[in-house]
């Protein structure tokens, strides 16, 4: 075997930051509409009938009708329930402090699966910056505009037609059956951390950011409403400064949320059962047809699901090289997630607990010394896609005979997830580095990466998740 050359990677504060991107305006921090809704499938079956009543009363309704969703839906193929999750960021009244624009507009959509059985469930997250084909829609009041068929970000949808519009745009790119809408404001996201007395967090390092009205120091603690909405909303100042990592940061902060929804301490309590449900429900517009009622029907037949059965995935997506500052989704990758979700094949892919490190945390240079000009690149574009973070891309000193993963003992449990993924690969411990940062050297002999083939080669995690084992 030749000898190869593969240095540790540098330590954390010394690599490089990632390039900037154009920022979103507002982006998906209510992920906790569905843990609004779980909150409500394992409570409204404990309340009392007053109790219900004031529920009921409590969540407003908006008429999605079949000349908005169109003709050309998806077939419905199963019991499964599939709920199209939004946030809305309208700033009048006790929003105006977080800027002033008119109207409402959308930067958060999940679609979140619940199984037939009510034995699992996956939300699937459409990052706000994915450029994707929009359908037509029609014109709504002196509002909203309408649309245009053309290609367009995906959150264009809800600002031209409203929610009808984005539960037909997102019908339409996911061929999966949508079967009811929940909407979350501001207030409504505050309002739920605080019926719950706070979410758990973990912080790595300390926080100071401005824009987002948030300092906070390092370490495990508890984030109540303002800071919590801070938390998710902030960008620069935490992770590795990406849109896409704010995003994972919002989907662990949900499964906490989740978690502590779901806990017989929450659950035990009739007080702090029934604040939430109130602060759930009021936050809360559906189409009239998600009921309190049907909600706690579903709760009947899905109060066996845990947080280890929730599972959290986003669409797999490539920063465009055509529009800078914009996502594409990879394909066939995209297109086999829906498919799997619309045929429910969840049970049986997701295997809870087994990946505790979110990609997202796993740092790589890649150095390529494979002698096949542009190769780094390419690998570090495919690494990226599958939602490991790339630090940098460099030209090995000399040729590499053999690929090799270069991790630090700090390192091995990242290490292992990557080397999962590649065709041809030997690892490499130093034992003198303290980095947890991985360093792949591409050799003459790079087959290549292994193709997806379950929900488990999507990148996710599930509820069971603590961002502190993470960090």
């Amino acid at each position: 075997m030749g000898h190869v050359d593969v240095r540790p990677a540098p330590p954390a504060e010394d690599l490089p930051a990632p390039p900037p991107r154009t920022p979103p305006k507002w982006r998906a921090w209510l992920w906790v509409g569905l843990s609004g809704m779980l909150g409500v499938l394992t409570g409204a079956v404990t309340v009392t009938a007053g109790q219900y009543v004031k529920l009921t009363g409590n969540v407003r309704h908006e008429a999605v009708t079949k000349q908005d969703l169109g003709d050309a839906r998806p077939q419905k193929i199963s019991k499964a329930l599939n709920v199209l999750i939004v946030g809305s960021d309208q700033r009048d009244g006790a929003n105006a402090k977080y800027g002033k624009f008119p109207g409402e507009r959308t930067d958060t959509i999940i679609l979140a699966h619940i199984s037939p059985n009510r034995d699992g469930a996956v939300l699937i997250s459409f990052p706000r910056d994915s450029l994707v084909q929009l359908p037509a829609c029609s014109a709504k009041g002196d509002r909203l505009p309408g649309q245009r068929p053309h290609v367009g970000m995906i959150n264009e949808s809800f600002n031209s037609g409203g929610i009808g519009c984005t539960w037909r745009t997102i019908e339409r790119l996911t061929q999966i059956h949508i079967d009811h809408f929940v909407k979350v404001d501001f207030t409504g996201f505050k309002a739920m951390v605080n019926a719950l007395d706070g979410v758990p967090v973990c912080l790595p390092q300390a926080v100071n950011d401005k824009k987002a009205l948030l300092t906070l120091p390092a370490g495990r603690q508890v984030l109540k409403g303002e800071q919590a909405l801070g938390y998710v909303r902030a960008r620069y100042s935490l992770g590795d400064g990406s849109d896409i990592g704010r995003i994972q940061r919002q989907q662990m902060f949900l499964a906490s949320m989740a978690k502590k929804a779901m806990s017989g301490e929450t659950l035990t309590d009739p007080a702090t059962l029934f604040g939430f449900l109130d602060a759930v429900t009021k936050a809360i517009t559906t189409d009239p047809d998600l009921t309190i009622g049907v909600m706690k029907d579903l709760a009947m037949s899905a109060k066996g699901l845990t947080a280890g059965q929730i599972r959290f995935v986003t669409t797999p997506w490539r920063y465009s090289v055509t529009n800078p500052g914009r996502v594409e989704w990879v394909q066939p990758q995209a297109k086999r997630l829906f498919t799997m979700v619309a045929a429910d094949q969840i049970a049986k892919n997701v295997r809870s607990g087994e990946q505790k490190i979110p990609k997202s945390q796993i740092h790589i240079l890649v150095r390529n010394g494979s002698g096949r000009q542009g190769l780094g690149t390419e690998v570090a574009a495919e690494l990226e896609q599958r939602g490991y973070h790339i630090v940098k891309v460099e030209q090995a000193p000399r040729p590499y005979a053999k690929t090799t993963v270069a991790y630090s003992a700090n390192g091995e449990g990242r290490a292992s997830r990557l080397y999962r993924e590649l065709r041809k690969t030997r690892s490499h411990l130093v034992r003198t580095a303290t980095t947890q940062a991985l360093v792949l050297g591409i050799g003459a002999d790079w087959q290549g990466m292994k193709p997806p083939k379950t929900l488990d080669d999507v990148e996710g995690f599930d509820a069971t998740q603590d961002s502190c084992t993470a960090s």
